[in-house]
């Protein structure tokens, strides 16, 4: 009869590790495939870097490992720049990926957001997505030919109570802000508000928490909400995100961007799948004068069609019609693990580099498995 002796408790630290980061971590984990795939970016976009960098001073967070940390916080739905910090000091995974030694200091969390700030003048989050489809063995997965469009509504981080009137009162001094809302109850600053019968619109209000924000309503019977507009290409094939940007929240945003998009992605003969909130006249011409075949969903409930059967009656407008719907699967990763339902951050231009990077950081947590498809 073989018995078992009980192992001790021991919790003894020990004063030097023998095994080293790498061997940490197990061969077939998902983050090595998309390291090389990070790894080979930023060593294209290690020019950009130099430009955005003095030649003296003193060393500062390196941008490679910025960016790695970055997407490591859209990876594993990490809310704040805090945690992140927070995680790279105890996560021996994270530290792998970002390119830190078990014995390097881990930086604070107020210089690591200087330093990401650092990078919006040089639009390295959109260059970063560029690079990444522009990787030989990517641009085999990508469609040239085929595409579809979308926006979201991405959540302002400003409150209703920021909503106040621009005008300030006759006789006020503007360096004051603007005054007390009307209607509150309570102490503090967090105090209750009443907005019952209270008429706001962009004209007359803005946020004083986020400016850029603007109110508006997703559709009839939906309440208002201070938000900016997402949008977002995706190619037909695998439903890669070929193009991201975002813009202010407004009826006319997601035609107008998306003939933009258009413009710097299509070619001629390209068709592009839409739903029917693109089923508008001036949409439908502005594609056809691009050379672009507008696959939009017929939007015939009240009015009619911009499109008719000279459109709808081929056989690739129903695989469009199949292919567009794919494009809410990026939105919903984006909103729920890369925490862009509602943003972490204010103004319109550090929200806009988010946005891009995050739909960077989905391109990269799909492409290993289409290579290994492939």
């Amino acid at each position: 009869m073989v018995t078992d002796v009980r192992g001790e408790d021991r919790k003894s630290a020990g004063m030097f590790s023998y095994l080293r980061l790498e061997e940490r971590v197990p061969r077939d984990h998902p983050l090595r495939a998309i390291r090389e795939l990070v790894d080979a970016v930023l060593a294209e976009l290690s020019p950009s870097f130099e430009a955005l960098y003095a030649r003296v001073g003193r060393p500062s967070v390196p941008p490679e490992r910025l960016l790695r940390a970055l997407l490591l916080q859209a990876f594993y739905t990490v809310r704040s720049e805090r945690l992140l910090m927070e995680q790279l000091d105890y996560n021996l995974l994270f530290r792998w990926f970002v390119g830190l030694s078990m014995d390097d200091a881990v930086w604070d969390a107020t210089v690591f957001c200087k330093n990401r700030d650092r990078l919006l003048a040089g639009d390295i989050a959109s260059k970063f997505m560029t690079g990444v489809l522009n990787l030989p063995q990517v641009r085999k997965l990508l469609s040239s030919e085929h595409f579809s469009v979308d926006g979201t509504l991405i959540e302002a981080w400003a409150s209703m109570k920021s909503f106040v009137p621009k005008s300030l009162p006759s006789g006020s001094d503007p360096r004051d802000g603007p005054p007390p809302p009307a209607g509150g109850s309570g102490v503090g600053r967090n105090t209750e508000r009443d907005f019952h019968g209270e008429k706001r619109s962009n004209e007359t209000h803005a946020s004083t928490t986020d400016p850029d924000a603007r109110l508006f309503r997703k559709g009839k019977g939906k309440e208002a909400k201070l938000c900016h507009m997402g949008h977002i290409m995706t190619e037909n094939r695998h439903g890669l995100i070929v193009d991201a940007r975002l813009t202010e929240a407004n009826g006319t945003a997601e035609c107008s961007t998306a003939l933009d998009m258009v413009d710097d992605n299509a070619s001629a003969r390209s068709t592009l799948g839409a739903d029917k909130n693109y089923d508008t006249a001036e949409f439908v011409a502005g594609c056809r004068a691009r050379g672009c075949v507008p696959h939009v969903a017929q939007n015939d409930t009240n009015r009619r069609s911009a499109i008719d059967a000279r459109t709808t009656r081929h056989p690739g407008y129903a695989i469009s019609m199949i292919k567009r719907k794919r494009i809410e699967e990026p939105f919903g990763w984006m909103k729920t693990v890369g925490v862009m339902r509602k943003t972490r951050h204010r103004g319109r231009s550090l929200v806009e580099w988010f946005f891009v990077l995050t739909a960077a950081a989905y391109n990269l947590i799909r492409i290993p498995k289409l290579l290994a498809a492939a």
